[in-house]
């Protein structure tokens, strides 16, 4: 087997874990309401920038951090909205672990 062949086989193998399956049914059953689908756009959007502005200064804006953990706060009250930050943070877990194994079978050409 080829590693092409190998890296297919887990690209399948993951569309088919319950992280993945989990958090598609989320994001559909978030895509059927316009208005909670509008509020995660909005914190994911917030989440974003604060994560490009500590990127770049060095530094959190403060102010829109409160915002975002208070929409965040508003967000997982809802039950439909809670299971897809849950199946997100889920599938996010599984990537970077794969992520992980990856790296460290490289990581003596990387660091050499």
């Amino acid at each position: 087997m080829n590693i092409y062949d190998t890296a297919n086989k887990l690209a399948s193998e993951i569309k088919q874990s319950e992280e993945y399956q989990n958090f598609k049914m989320a994001k559909e059953v978030i895509n059927l309401n316009k208005e909670l689908k509008e509020k995660i756009r909005k914190f994911e959007t917030m989440r974003y920038e604060t994560q490009i502005v500590q990127m770049q200064t060095g530094k959190q804006d403060e102010e829109k951090l409160k915002s975002a953990k208070e929409l965040f706060s508003e967000l997982v009250q809802d039950e439909v909205a809670k299971k897809y930050f849950d199946a997100e943070t889920k599938f996010n877990i599984l990537i970077a672990d794969v992520n992980k194994i990856i790296g460290e079978s490289i990581k003596d050409i990387i660091k050499g």
